[in-house]
């Protein structure tokens, strides 16, 4: 009797033991990391029905079978060394091997499959060069595999910069609207066309949203002009570029945060009865004690159109320079595209410097130009030397001169957009002038998580690739979108300066589906907003967005509640929500503005927005451009920015004679 009562509650424990673990784990067991990635074939298209296991000492640990979009899934998997194998019925299998590192949550795991694109065949006659544990086969591709219809640089049509912004209906993106690009006079550049924000009332549109960018194109290109003795074209200006080129020393990230922010309130320049309102962030600095390596793909345009100093031969020898900062561990692929696409150098590690010097001096500029089928070739490579947790990166340098093959950017952009979820960033480098296709290469590294500079000198190229290789490089938070909500007791209008292709509905925010911008280590982003305080005169009145309905009360009126007091001196609230680079959940950060703090950034950041504003708008007022030019000569910035603000106060100076001379031929 004793022994049946002492297996009954044993029996229930047990029981209570199984019900109550986690599943998939043992009860002492710390979940393990999550491996997710997609499955392609050679000309990238997905592959569903390949089966993959996860092999560790011989032995099958997990099974996963890609679905119609190429995507599989390992969870819970501890950390260590595997054997990845994939198996299809109608191509030969793969294999690689796998390093799980210690520390992480989750993992990106890209694989292609099958034989690349026959126009990629074409590998230039060097010494062998070894490449990472990865097993597949070489040769033409049966036609269901040829590549996939896609091409660049469509000047009309499509997502990204350039809608109207007062066009958009509340909730729109502005990805849906259409891009009209049209050639600068006096020469073959496009640039998407620009419908500056609008004030907003704060009781009408409390919330501001959109992405963040680190693109600084704009400011080269815009020096590239003045130096040159021409005013710039209002569509080459982008004001947030502008001020995205310098990095003020905002505050550094604390407890483990990728990005912090810095808020600051000060006047209004050029509206006195307004005040301007910053918003800084600045993303961690790099941490190469935990950097698992650096797997970079460059693409290069060698088409005719690239021959001259200032396109090809300026890369090459910017190249050549910024091989010498990266770490022997390090690999580099180099893939070429004109008429067709090469590998003009496998996969290579930093430490064979000798065969990676010669493979760039070796290029040379001629035929027509397939982007395209470079760019699927570029992104195949990436997959095949892909460094799981580490940095796996396209970087593209063009004109923009996309010229040859089937027209469709819509597909080109759908590429684009899958491969980053991938884990494979893309970052574009333009050169040369009379066809830069400016808004094409911006859209193309909107879409692929990374950003897009202009090269206009030697010295741009090396600020860049060399003084700023880690934010070039290392994404350190993605998808980073801000929201700010205005207080209607403090704040009667508002205007975002800049963004306008960045602008996101309001519901985005919370939804990690929708795409934001990315930050690299050290990068800063710099908002500015114009405002109008509760009681003061705006300069922008305008007429009402909506007239007052006849048949029925104003709905946005009655439902927002009444604000009765602003005793808390708050003028916004500004949240920054943000991804790890390989993570697919956002974490969000929030802080609140009110003014009379410390003004320490605003000043030289007022000065640089007022000079992007004036040029954008054509002002030729003589008044104005001196009174911006005593500014910045009065200001005093930092270390940091000693030399910046030296080479922007000789471009307000160009500027400001360039616009008086304008004027006194008018």
């Amino acid at each position: 009797m004793i022994r049946r009562l002492l297996v009954l509650p044993l029996w229930m424990l047990a029981l209570f033991l199984l019900v109550a673990a986690p599943s998939g784990a043992p009860p002492d067991q710390k979940p393990g990391v999550q491996i997710s990635g997609t499955v392609v074939d050679g000309g990238l298209s997905p592959l569903a029905g390949v089966s993959i296991t996860l092999e560790r000492q011989a032995l099958v640990v997990s099974r996963a079978t890609s679905d119609a979009d190429g995507q599989f899934v390992f969870r819970n998997v501890a950390p260590g060394d595997y054997r990845v194998r994939a198996t299809h019925k109608n191509l030969p299998a793969l294999a690689r091997d796998l390093r799980v590192p210690a520390g992480v949550t989750t993992l990106k795991l890209p694989l292609v499959m099958g034989p690349m694109a026959a126009a990629a065949d074409a590998v230039s006659e060097m010494e062998p060069v070894s490449t990472p544990p990865l097993s597949a086969p070489t040769g033409p591709p049966p036609a269901s595999q040829q590549a996939a219809r896609v091409v660049g640089g469509v000047a009309t049509a499509g997502a990204g910069r350039g809608a109207s912004v007062g066009n958009l209906s509340p909730g729109r993106r502005m990805d849906e609207a259409v891009v009209h690009a049209q050639p600068y006079f006096g020469s073959g550049d496009r640039y998407a066309s620009v419908d500056p924000n609008r004030f907003q009332s704060t009781r009408e549109q409390p919330l501001s949203t959109f992405g963040a960018d680190v693109d600084t194109a704009s400011y080269a290109n815009v020096r590239r002009f003045l130096s040159s003795g021409q005013l710039p074209p209002s569509d080459a200006v982008r004001v947030e570029e502008l001020l995205n080129y310098f990095h003020p020393d905002y505050g550094q990230p604390r407890n483990g945060q990728p990005i912090a922010l810095t808020t600051e309130v000060g006047p209004c320049p050029w509206a006195p009865s307004h005040r301007l309102v910053l918003v800084g962030a600045r993303a961690r600095r790099s941490a190469p004690q935990v950097r698992e390596g650096r797997s970079i793909v460059l693409l290069l345009d060698v088409s005719g159109s690239m021959s001259s100093a200032d396109r090809l031969p300026l890369i090459k020898t910017a190249l050549g320079l910024f091989v010498d900062t990266l770490n022997p561990d390090d690999r580099i692929a180099i893939v070429t595209y004109a008429g067709s696409s090469g590998v003009a150098l496998p996969s290579t590690p930093v430490r064979r410097r000798d065969v990676i010097q010669r493979a760039i001096a070796r290029l040379g500029a001629s035929g027509s130009t397939n982007g395209a089928q470079g760019i699927i070739t570029a992104y195949r490579l990436a997959r095949e030397a892909f460094i799981p947790g580490g940095v796996n990166r396209v970087m593209l340098a063009t004109d923009g001169d996309f010229n040859v093959g089937i027209t469709s950017e819509h597909d080109l952009v759908r590429l684009i957009e899958r491969e980053r979820e991938s884990g494979v960033f893309l970052s574009i480098f333009g050169v040369g002038r009379g066809n830069l296709n400016d808004s094409a290469l911006e859209k193309l590294a909107n879409k692929g998580n990374g950003h897009y500079v202009y090269l206009d000198s030697l010295q741009e190229a090396r600020r860049v690739l060399l003084h700023e290789t880690d934010s070039t490089l290392e994404t350190v938070a993605k998808d980073v979108k801000f929201q700010v909500e205005f207080n209607p007791a403090t704040v009667a209008s508002w205007k975002l300066i800049g963004y306008e292709d960045r602008l996101l509905a309001d519901k985005d925010f919370n939804d990690d589906r929708k795409d934001g911008g990315e930050m690299g280590a050290g990068h800063t982003v710099t908002v500015l907003y114009e405002v109008v305080p509760v009681g003061a005169e705006s300069s922008d009145p305008g007429r009402p967005r909506v007239d007052p309905l006849k048949y029925q009360p104003n709905p946005v009126v009655i439902e927002r509640p009444r604000v009765t007091t602003g005793a808390s001196g708050e003028l916004l609230t500004v949240k920054a929500r943000f991804k790890a680079p390989e993570g697919d959940v956002s974490d969000v950060i929030a802080q609140s503005v009110r003014a009379g703090e410390r003004v320490r950034h605003l000043p030289f950041v007022s000065a640089v927005a007022e000079f992007g504003l004036m040029l954008r708008r054509g002002t030729y007022d003589s008044e104005r451009w001196d009174g911006l030019a005593r500014r910045v000569n009065a200001l005093t910035v930092s270390s940091a920015l000693a030399n910046d603000k030296a080479d922007f106060g000789e471009l307000v100076e160009t500027a400001r004679g360039l616009a008086q001379l304008h004027r006194s031929r008018r």
